[in-house]
């Protein structure tokens, strides 16, 4: 018997997942309270916090387990409205230009002061995650990250403007989505400012037959995008980075993304077939709204699927 294609036995043990992630849009006013300390959650998260007058003092970053804490700031900052601490220890800066990263490991106890108005995205990333992610690289274990400070970091740049669109939104991204994030962050995180005992190995080989079979259904059954990426990977019986990479190299594409390309198609399939309203196919389809299904059917098909479905009544696309 082919041990490659058998699904495993299932394990009747009751397992949860890790914390889920999530973003949030913080907004202040001016005139809000800022607290000394500002408290990370433990699981991989994005909080983009925005001020219209800065900070009256400087506050220390903490976090309940260990984790790295990457900033990326959207506007300029002047060198006089800007500080930066690790301890006590005040780090040499000059003016924040749009899009430059900072990286610090929470156990150094980050502290930060801007006099003036500032838009930050910061991210944490628990070491958890980046730990396990360089085991399934072969990389071994990680001692420790450099500090980076005012970094051009051209990935944390991009990653930074393909999700600001999504942060204070109704259909902001969804755990699914956050789970794939998290990883290429953190792989990217590894590479760049990890301090690694050996280089990596390389990974060819993609999911068995019978895990692209459990992933399609755990997928299909979740459409709404609620599953984790931990979840699937263990109804595959492999570690969340392993599935991720095996799942791109067997479908050509993330989980997230096929999931999306899996709603457009069944929405396609509603237009054609059936009388519904956009906004019960929107939710059929696994979308929050009428306006993100029509967001991501445009970006997809190339055309609203209002239009979409015209063409098919008719045969023609209307100008």
């Amino acid at each position: 018997m082919d041990n490659k294609n058998a699904s495993p036995k299932t394990d009747k043990t009751p397992q949860t997942s890790p914390e889920a992630p999530f973003t949030t849009l913080i907004q202040l006013d001016g005139r809000s309270p800022v607290p000394s300390q500002f408290h990370a959650p433990g699981s991989f998260t994005i909080i983009r916090l925005q001020s219209p007058a800065g900070l009256p003092d400087r506050i220390t970053k903490v976090s309940p387990v260990p984790a790295l804490l990457v900033s990326i700031s959207l506007k300029s900052l002047a060198s006089s409205s800007y500080q930066v601490w690790t301890g006590d220890k005040l780090i040499a800066t000059s003016s924040v230009q749009p899009f430059r990263s900072n990286v610090i490991d929470f156990d150094s106890q980050p502290r930060c002061w801007a006099g003036s108005a500032f838009d930050y995205v910061h991210y944490s990333v628990p070491r958890k995650g980046l730990d396990d992610i360089a085991e399934d690289l072969g990389f071994g274990r990680v001692s420790g990250y450099r500090l980076a400070v005012l970094e051009d970091d051209l990935v944390v740049a991009q990653i930074t403007k393909g999700i600001l669109p999504f942060l204070g939104r109704s259909d902001r991204l969804s755990v699914l989505a956050l789970d794939q994030l998290s990883l290429v962050l953190g792989a990217h995180l590894l590479q760049q400012y990890g301090v690694l005992q050996k280089t990596a190995r390389p990974s060819k080989g993609g999911l068995a037959p019978w895990q692209k079979r459990r992933a399609s259904e755990l997928l299909h059954e979740n459409m709404h995008g609620r599953i984790r990426l931990s979840d699937i990977a263990r109804g595959c019986g492999l570690s969340v980075s392993h599935f991720a990479r095996s799942f791109k190299i067997s479908f050509g594409t993330s989980t997230h993304q096929w999931l999306i390309q899996h709603r457009i198609d069944h929405a396609r399939q509603l237009l054609n077939q059936t009388s519904m309203s956009l906004i019960d196919i929107a939710i059929q389809s696994g979308f929050n709204d009428q306006a993100a299904f029509t967001r991501a059917f445009h970006r997809l098909v190339g055309v609203s699927p209002g239009r979409w479905r015209r063409h098919h009544m008719t045969g023609t696309f209307r100008t």
